[in-house]
């Protein structure tokens, strides 16, 4: 079984069509599917098994970073996602993903309307591409099944990156192992020196998810590395031997394997 994947877009959105691949790649039956669709009838959430918000600036971030698809989201669909995340399906939100996720309340606690963390301004004052290591932590994460304490080398491309949060909520948060991913050094320490961090996160923290471990969201990009020759270096000899696999591959085939079980 292919399990079917809804990569939701909305004007503005830019990274689709890439996560469509890594997903249709992993062992999915992506479709992309704009939020009109959703709210017109046309689609139903019911019908996927995966849903994922990809990156790019949806509604070109006009109040804050996916402030207003979370709005459309909490509004329209509410109903729709609350009854997909209660089913136990997997959700994931990648840069400006995770932006929406975090301002629908579905990050930290799965609970819509409660907004708890936030996504602001990078401490350089400036958008940042580059691409940055990421430990991977032990979690419940199901989309990072195997891959505790690895480093992964991913791209980062945002201007509103830095997590923050009030210490109650971080130390819940840490206290939960709801941190899937840090920032860090090439040596693996988790860093909030830039530009290993790009910006400025709390606690290095690059990617959270939920409780059950079937929410996910980051900010780096793994849609941009599965294939090998997407790697910056790729055609470095040093480099080449070094990847098995392209590092963000294992993260859209685990949804995929979740999936399937369901």
């Amino acid at each position: 079984m292919r399990p079917r994947v809804c990569v939701l877009y909305a004007d503005g959105t830019n990274c689709d069509r890439e996560t469509y691949y890594a997903f249709e790649k992993a062992g999915g039956a992506p479709e992309l599917v704009h939020v009109n669709q959703l709210r017109s009838g046309e689609r139903k959430l019911a019908d996927y098994q995966i849903l994922v918000i990809p990156g790019g600036f949806s509604y070109g971030d006009d109040v804050l970073a996916g402030k207003v698809l979370a709005v459309e989201l909490t509004s329209f669909l509410a109903d729709q996602l609350q009854a997909f995340v209660e089913a136990g399906k997997p959700v994931l939100g990648i840069c400006n993903g995770f932006q929406v996720l975090v301002r629908t309340g579905l990050l930290p606690d799965a609970r819509m309307g409660e907004i708890k963390v936030t996504l602001m301004t990078n401490d350089s004052g400036r958008f940042e591409c580059r691409w940055v290591y990421l430990r991977v932590e032990e979690s419940r994460c199901i989309f990072t099944r195997g891959l505790a304490g690895q480093l992964l080398y991913l791209q980062a491309a945002h201007g509103e990156g830095k997590f923050y949060t009030s210490p109650r909520v971080l130390e819940a948060i840490e206290a939960g192992n709801q941190v899937v991913f840090r920032y860090a050094t090439p040596s693996g320490e988790p860093t909030g020196a830039y530009p290993y961090n790009p910006n400025g996160s709390l606690g290095a923290i690059a990617g959270i998810c939920d409780p059950s471990g079937r929410i996910l969201g980051l900010m780096p990009h793994p849609e941009r590395f599965v294939e090998v020759t997407q790697h910056p270096n790729w055609r470095r000899p040093e480099v080449k031997s070094l990847l098995k696999e392209p590092h963000g591959l294992a993260i859209f085939r685990n949804a995929v394997a979740y999936a399937r079980e369901m």
